[in-house]
């Protein structure tokens, strides 16, 4: 669980971050979790794009994916989500 100093640190580091991933109409499948959870291990933060013909709410939307993925969610902002996860192999990000 991650501390409001942690996510605050976080949510700046992620400002210039774009969303890499885009949650649609399909939703939030199994491959979609997969490929997030790789990209948490290679990146630590991400951002997660809501489009706006998903049928899921984006806080329904953060729950799967978190729990999915074993990631903790930074922030729901307007339609854009942001993940992070300590990656096990390539740590980069150095919390406060």
């Amino acid at each position: 669980m991650l501390t409001n100093k942690q996510k605050r640190y976080l949510r700046s580091e992620a400002h210039s971050i774009k969303p890499i991933f885009q949650v649609g109409k399909g939703g939030v499948n199994e491959n979609l979790i997969k490929q997030v959870d790789d990209a948490l291990e290679a990146r630590e933060l991400i951002k997660v794009s809501i489009l706006q013909n998903c049928d899921e709410d984006k806080y329904e939307v953060a729950e799967a994916i978190e729990k999915g993925a074993d990631a903790n969610v930074v922030q729901v902002i307007g339609n854009t989500i942001i993940f992070y996860k300590e990656s096990e192999e390539q740590k980069k990000i150095e919390l406060p």
